[in-house]
């Protein structure tokens, strides 16, 4: 059973490494400008799937981190 943990474990971290190098570097917290009114910043499809697929990935990494901890 660890073995396959393992095995999962690793093929989510690189999953999940590719997920993160494929996102839009140009997207970034923008704080000089920052006058009176703050424009939401609405994701398209694209930006979204990949921001919920990080973070499906990365929440399967860290359960899949603490099983193999606690076995």
């Amino acid at each position: 059973m660890a073995e396959y943990l393992k095995i999962v474990e690793i093929i989510v971290s690189i999953l999940l490494i590719f997920v993160i190098l494929i996102q839009n570097k140009s997207v970034s917290l923008n704080l000089t400008n920052m006058s009176g009114w703050m424009n939401q910043v609405k994701k398209r499809w694209p930006e979204k799937v990949l921001h919920i697929t990080t973070v499906v990935l990365g929440t399967i990494f860290v359960l899949i981190a603490i099983v193999l901890f606690v076995i």
